[in-house]
């Protein structure tokens, strides 16, 4: 079993998940406008076993989807963190970061502030060379999270995601990418 690397940023700690994180996780996975972005909400099952194979990626790895709570009053944010993508695409191998955040902490910078300790984790104690990021071209949300930590858009590199059928309203992905020589560059 890998160790547990646990994280903060100013506002928030990128901590370990907990069973009084469930509930609130469930929420969020099953609001139609936090989910738009994906192909469907998911049900309080189909939530409790993503949080399972989050789990399952700690164990593994020592990193994966760390859950997101804020230090001023404990409240559960959302999730962010890095895994590996399971899918087969060019850009592949690659580790990918996302987050996913409760609506009532959106416009408050701290998508933005979680990822960029994810990146520091990254490259300077898991040694990754690159990150990648990709969502649907509508998500602009997200799209902009990924310009304001330094990715950089790759437009040779925007696929069709695979796991969705051809001409869904959310199956053309845009890329992002940073290397750790940019990230060390830019700091």
């Amino acid at each position: 079993m890998a160790e547990i690397i646990e994280l903060q940023s100013p506002r928030l700690l990128l901590r370990r998940w907990r069973p009084e994180d469930r509930e609130p996780f469930a929420a969020l996975n099953a609001d139609p406008e936090v989910m738009r972005h994906f192909p469907a909400c998911l049900s309080r099952e189909q939530s409790d076993r993503l949080l399972q194979r989050i789990e399952a990626d700690f164990a593994e790895r020592g990193y994966g989807m760390w859950a997101l709570q804020r230090k001023d009053d404990g409240a559960f944010v959302g999730l962010t963190g890095l895994r590996p993508v399971e899918f087969a695409a060019p850009f592949c191998p690659a580790v990918e970061m996302a987050w996913r955040l409760g609506r009532q902490h959106w416009r408050q910078g701290l998508a933005s502030e979680a990822a960029r300790a994810v990146l520091d984790c990254a490259f300077t104690r898991l040694g990754l060379e690159q990150v990648v990021a990709f969502t649907s071209e509508g998500n602009l949300a997200s799209l902009a999270v990924m310009r304001t930590i330094g990715l950089r858009a790759d437009p040779a590199g925007d696929f069709d995601h695979p796991l969705l059928p051809a001409g869904h309203r959310l199956s053309r992905h845009r890329l992002y990418r940073l290397d750790r020589a940019d990230w060390e560059a830019s700091r």
